[in-house]
């Protein structure tokens, strides 16, 4: 297992890189729907390259990267698990450093992961503990209201997605923390947050047969989906903002910076408080019930502005 855990460390960076590359070569100008952008992804041949969604903001999507995986058509089989529950696409905006990489990882020990009946899904347990054995490399973190660096840090961007396929799959939340502030890639109301050993993502597999994760990161794009073997009510998110509290800003001094000019380091983001609440519409009994998930507490996230310290220098014109 370390030595796997090596290897994932070694070569996350240079698949990252190769996949920008594939991106660039095989983009062509389709779309499925208003929004969304497909890209070839190309496996072993060419044959084998097949259409998936791109979209420009998180969302679910119509298809999957994967869907001519050898190694996933394999797993569906031998699981039976042939309908797809659900799948969310969460978008990095802006990745910073080390997320990338960090969500790349973690999304290779999640590829694969089956969940008996009855059994509870861990994200901790799973993927944890966010290591460098492992790979992982320094990432950002929310740590009350700043942001921080710590080893592993990006790993919230798995567990928001698992979040989004749990609700859409209609499968009961075990445990669930909403981040300290707001996030850049789902909607409020709609992000999980993890520490290891202090705060995890867990759902329960409540249906009488196995269900199958697949997770692929690319580039910027991580791709979480469930397959079972039975077909879910239609579920959909509602949100309302009840409170919203502005931003701020958070002023540092930088002497090579010109004075009289700021640069903005951190664009900020404004808190709020939010009620969540789904819709879950079953076809086959007829009837849509709403189901209360409460309210979430968001805090601002400060503008970090940098202010121009460096006095200009005079210069003694030549006689």
């Amino acid at each position: 297992m370390r030595i796997r855990y090596i290897r994932i460390g070694l070569i996350s960076l240079l698949i990252l890189l190769l996949g920008t590359i594939n991106h660039a070569i095989y983009t062509d100008n389709l779309s499925d729907r208003p929004g969304k952008n497909l890209d070839f992804l190309p496996y072993a041949t060419s044959k084998d390259r097949i259409i998936y969604s791109t979209p420009s903001a998180s969302s679910s999507v119509t298809l999957l990267p994967w869907e001519n995986d050898p190694d996933f058509q394999a797993a569906m089989a031998e699981n039976k698990a042939k309908i797809q529950l659900a799948n969310y696409c969460t978008v990095l905006q802006n990745p910073l450093p080390g997320e990338e990489t960090n969500v790349y990882i973690a999304a290779c020990l999640l590829q694969g992961t089956v969940v008996k009946s009855g059994q509870i899904f861990s994200q901790n347990e799973k993927i944890g503990p966010y290591s460098q054995d492992k790979g992982f490399q320094p990432g950002p973190v929310y740590i009350g209201h700043q942001l921080k660096t710590t080893v592993g840090g990006g790993v919230c961007k798995i567990a928001s997605t698992l979040y989004n396929v749990t609700i859409l799959s209609n499968l009961p939340v075990i445990e669930r923390y909403a981040h300290s502030m707001p996030v850049p890639y789902v909607p409020l109301g709609q992000d999980a947050t993890v520490c290891y050993g202090v705060k995890d993502f867990k759902f329960l597999n409540n249906s009488p047969y196995p269900i199958l994760i697949w997770a692929e990161s690319i580039g910027n794009r991580l791709y979480i989906a469930f397959y079972g073997q039975t077909t879910p009510p239609k579920v959909k998110w509602h949100h309302e903002i009840v409170k919203e509290i502005k931003t701020y800003n958070i002023y540092r001094k930088n002497y090579a910076l010109e004075a009289g000019k700021e640069k903005v380091i951190l664009q900020g983001m404004d808190g709020a408080v939010v009620r969540s609440w789904l819709t879950i519409e079953d076809p086959q009994q007829g009837r849509i019930t709403t189901k209360k998930l409460g309210k979430d507490y968001y805090n601002p996230m400060p503008s970090i502005v940098e202010k121009g310290m460096k006095k200009a220098t005079s210069t003694i014109p030549p006689h």
